[in-house]
């Protein structure tokens, strides 16, 4: 296997992923700042243009982050990131849906239509009047999650899965280009701070 990497939080994710599974995956750098993403080389191997892609042995290559992750949960079942019985990854797979959808597609998607216009604006289309909706749509959601998260150690309770990588990646990337964590999410920020400190949050 193979991954092709670069910045931004959805390559983020499985890189955390992968950390957290113990697992070795080499890895190949793709300059998405300089459009490398969007050269005919890439796109032949991922024709949605999108960072990360896993290259399997066969040669068939995964997009999405969550359809990736899912694919190693299952090669390399060890410290299950989605859970160990139906139920359990019945669970994980809600709460990563609602934080994708929720949080990081607006919160992504009003960075892409605002700050990230002069990058964006020519690989896709934007809407530069939906930036500052998109946002309020990601804040009312997190403190909608702030509410529920009560005194719950992570995401599905005791257990950390896919849904606190992706909540975690997607906030750190917020925080860093003009979308803190409003102020009255106190339950997030100490949730943060636990996953902040763990080794692979670093990945």
């Amino acid at each position: 296997m193979k991954l092709y990497d670069s910045v931004g939080p959805n390559p983020h994710v499985v890189r955390m992923f992968i950390a957290e599974k113990g697992i070795e995956i080499p890895t190949e750098t793709v300059d998405i700042m300089a459009g490398a993403n969007r050269k005919p080389d890439y796109l032949a191997k991922n024709p949605s243009g999108g960072s990360p892609a896993l290259e399997l042995d066969d040669g068939s290559v995964l997009a999405e982050i969550t359809a990736i992750c899912e694919y190693l949960e299952e090669r390399f079942p060890a410290s299950p990131l989605l859970g160990s019985t139906a139920e359990e990854r019945a669970e994980a797979r809600m709460w990563t849906r609602r934080i994708d959808l929720g949080i990081c597609e607006p919160l992504t998607n009003g960075f892409r239509f605002s700050e990230g216009l002069p990058m964006f604006e020519s690989r896709m289309r934007c809407l530069p009047e939906a930036a500052d909706g998109l946002k309020a749509i990601a804040k009312d959601k997190l403190i909608w999650l702030d509410g529920l998260l009560g005194d719950k150690t992570f995401i599905c309770g005791d257990r950390f899965t896919l849904a606190d990588i992706m909540l975690y990646c997607f906030l750190t990337f917020g925080a860093a280009v003009g979308q803190p964590l409003p102020e009255d999410c106190t339950k997030i920020a100490a949730w943060l701070a636990r996953v902040g400190a763990r080794p692979s949050a670093s990945a």
